[in-house]
């Protein structure tokens, strides 16, 4: 089988596919796209294929999809980029990639979104089933265009398996991610929770995603132990500002992922259930 990675330069990617090649068949091949030669050298090293282009370019799509049995689409554009950049490369490349998908004959697309497309909370654990209710504190045009590109996805005529892990709030083996959530916490409530998973079970479960026989539709990926406010800054050593306990959560379920599902047809079990695991583990 030959595998399509994009986005593998980013904080998921670069860590995803050297365990997608750890983790293939023997015989197996790995193809990623990167925008710069010199960033797929490490790749190219580690046996993947090396294409050079943009997932914005038509001409580059049907280029890297030539032959390709599965995609996995890593590639996405969040924090600190312009609304319009967010819906081109998460909404408008991830249709257009599944479109060339669909002409090169691709037989699985593996697309990867994240939990914040569910919205405001329900009063318990989200599930794979829940629509997309627009609101919550972390809301915006990255989970809005994740969630068009899921449905737009969905609504592509031939591209039959496709297959959606939604991702929770990624950590581990460096990424300076969770540094970034505690620099937003002292302007939460102290029982907001923020559902974690590590990179290790991230990849995980996307090897699950790809591999698996009879995978179809969304799972939720995460760990166990969704972290409060009050739990996080603790952890990070900070003095927790009164502020933060006096708030009151007015929505304590937002982005809280049920990952009952993966777990049940797919045998997922996280490597790091908590980040305290994590952290005993000196997986950080």
């Amino acid at each position: 089988m030959l595998t399509l990675v994009t986005g593998a330069t980013g904080q998921v990617g670069r860590r995803f596919v050297p365990r997608l090649l750890r983790a293939a068949p023997h015989g197996d091949r790995v193809r990623v796209l990167v925008r710069e030669a010199e960033r797929g050298e490490e790749f190219a090293e580690l046996g993947a294929e090396v294409v050079v282009g943009d997932l914005r370019d038509a001409e580059t799509l049907g280029k890297v999809t030539a032959g390709v049995d599965a995609v996995v689409n890593v590639a996405a554009a969040f924090r600190g980029v312009p609304d319009e950049e967010a819906r081109a490369v998460n909404r408008d490349a991830a249709i257009e990639l599944g479109r060339a998908a669909v002409a090169s004959g691709v037989g699985r697309f593996v697309q990867v979104s994240t939990g914040l497309v569910y919205g405001a909370g329900r009063g318990r654990a989200l599930v794979e089933s829940d629509e997309s209710v627009p609101g919550g504190h972390l809301w915006g045009a990255y989970p809005e265009s994740k969630w068009e590109a899921e449905q737009g996805l969905a609504g592509l005529s031939g591209l039959g398996d496709l297959r959606i892990g939604r991702l929770p709030f990624v950590y581990g083996d460096g990424d300076p991610h969770l540094d970034t959530a505690v620099e937003w916490a002292p302007g939460w409530a102290g029982m907001q929770r923020l559902h974690l998973g590590h990179h290790a079970d991230v990849a995980q479960g996307l090897l699950r995603l790809l591999y698996a026989p009879g995978a179809s539709g969304a799972y939720n990926i995460a760990d166990d132990a969704p972290l409060t406010t009050i739990d996080l800054l603790t952890f990070a050593g900070l003095e927790v500002p009164p502020s933060v306990s006096e708030r009151e959560t007015t929505d304590p379920w937002h982005a809280v992922l049920s990952t009952s599902r993966i777990r049940h047809d797919l045998g997922y079990r996280p490597l790091y259930p908590s980040l305290w695991s994590a952290k005993a583990s000196g997986a950080l």
